[in-house]
């Protein structure tokens, strides 16, 4: 019999509690540590429909990118029903569902978020981008039109669209950051990269920064490309327990309008 407490402790084996950033809350948040585990639903976010989902395949487990409690954009200070995070955290314990969060250690763990972006985009002789492992540098095999590495972006992460800055460089030297990274875009400059691939940018990072093509590829593609590394890992270590991958939150909760030609 496989516990919860047991699936924590391989995913802080691959992405340890000491490399989460001073606010993060990470780890079980949710359930009995010692809560036996067969199914598990693998999600960037805890939302009302993956609970639902959740309950619906019998998943004792939801292991979730994003932290479904207590982070500084979002202090859980009351359980209630009449709101979305309540509702949601009385669904978790109404029906015995365990919640794991992995979120900033996935990002800097070596095979994690990151890493993950920075394969899918065909980068090699990746390294950290930053001193706290958040965020990836590395090359393509060859240089190529902006115009042409940001329909690869878009198609690789599978992106509705994105927006983009051209500084007039051409892509080869590729730092990203999986997520809200635009706090990361001076080290990019730093080490010579040409473009950023992130997520989150404002009016004013687009318009103020000139030394870097800038490419804003959507919280969600830029992140969720992990969940299938969760599955991939814990299925390998747990052969015994179904990790599945949500069907109920995906990219299209952000539509785009795109102009047609």
């Amino acid at each position: 019999m496989i516990t919860a407490r047991e699936i924590e402790k391989v995913l802080f084996d691959w992405a340890p509690r000491e490399l989460a950033m001073e606010y993060d809350n990470v780890g079980l948040l949710v359930g009995d540590p010692d809560a036996v585990i067969t199914r598990a639903l693998v999600t960037l976010d805890i939302t009302e429909p993956v609970v639902e989902e959740a309950i619906r395949l019998g998943a004792q487990l939801i292991v979730s990118h994003h932290p479904v409690m207590n982070c500084a954009w979002h202090p859980v200070q009351s359980l209630r029903t009449d709101d979305r995070q309540g509702r949601i955290l009385t669904g978790l314990i109404r029906n015995n569902i365990a919640a794991i969060c992995m979120h900033t250690n996935l990002d800097a763990a070596e095979g994690g978020v990151n890493d993950v972006l920075a394969d899918k985009l065909g980068l090699s002789v990746v390294l950290p981008l930053s001193p706290e492992k958040i965020g990836r540098y590395g090359v393509l095999k060859c240089e190529i039109p902006l115009v042409d590495f940001v329909g690869s972006v878009v198609k690789s992460l599978g992106c509705s669209g994105a927006r983009y800055t051209d500084r007039g460089k051409p892509v080869h030297r590729v730092a990203v950051g999986g997520g809200a990274c635009a706090e990361y875009i001076g080290h990019a400059i730093a080490l010579g990269c040409d473009t950023f691939v992130t997520s989150d940018l404002k009016y004013h990072e687009f318009l103020d920064t000139t030394e870097i093509n800038l490419i804003d590829a959507g919280h969600f593609p830029t992140e969720d490309v992990v969940c299938q590394a969760v599955i991939e890992r814990l299925s390998a270590a747990f052969p015994g327990v179904e990790f599945v991958k949500t069907t109920s939150h995906c990219h299209e909760v952000i539509q785009y309008c795109m102009k047609e030609n």
